[in-house]
């Protein structure tokens, strides 16, 4: 009995070991494709301000999210991201301030400025998307971080196209832990564990 115990929880744990690998590959296959299309709207994931100017990771998201509105591809922008610790600034306050310096106007630009977590921005821009009648979007951010952000937006009944910004792609130790720790965050998310 015991044997058979010890077997069973060895099974699962293999088990779970292959799904992360295999979901760490799919995460590495999303993030380097481009499915930009005609949207609703360009949703803009947030990522760190300093004292009310982007990062340069979040200054290359915008960018990203600005050639695509220039290029016609939506008539709007949702810049996403709550104050992160900061006690003026949002993040998605600042990307929409940054996008209006760069010429969106800004009826054009909608703004999710609460979300503390990747799981709390997809909720709240899924709500302020069905408030507005939106059902499709283009998702702008990392290449590794599409993947999740994308499941969690279809979970919502969101058609989503995702647009990683653009970034020299390596496969060094660096991107597979980003994308492992992906694959973790997406596993505990499909179990109700929120992080």
């Amino acid at each position: 009995m015991k044997r058979g115990v010890q077997f069973g929880i060895a099974l699962v744990g293999v088990t779970l070991l292959v799904w992360l690998g295999w979901l760490t590959l799919e995460i590495r296959k999303q993030s380097v494709l481009e499915e930009a299309a005609p949207a609703d709207v360009i949703v803009i994931m947030g990522a760190a301000e300093y004292r009310g100017r982007p990062s340069p990771v979040l200054r290359a998201r915008l960018d990203h999210g600005l050639e695509l509105f220039e290029q016609g591809l939506a008539r709007r922008i949702l810049t996403t991201g709550g104050a992160g610790g900061d006690p003026v600034f949002t993040e998605g306050a600042v990307g929409r301030n940054y996008l209006m310096s760069h010429g969106v106007p800004p009826e054009a630009i909608m703004l999710e400025d609460e979300g503390d977590s990747t799981v709390h921005s997809t909720i709240a821009v899924a709500e302020i998307m069905r408030r507005s009648g939106l059902r499709t979007c283009i998702l702008v951010s990392d290449g590794y971080h599409i993947y999740r952000a994308k499941k969690m937006l279809e979970f919502r009944g969101l058609e989503v196209f995702g647009s990683p910004r653009s970034i020299k792609q390596e496969t060094g130790l660096q991107d597979w832990w980003l994308y492992l720790r992906q694959a973790a965050g997406y596993a505990l998310w499909t179990a109700g564990i929120t992080i």
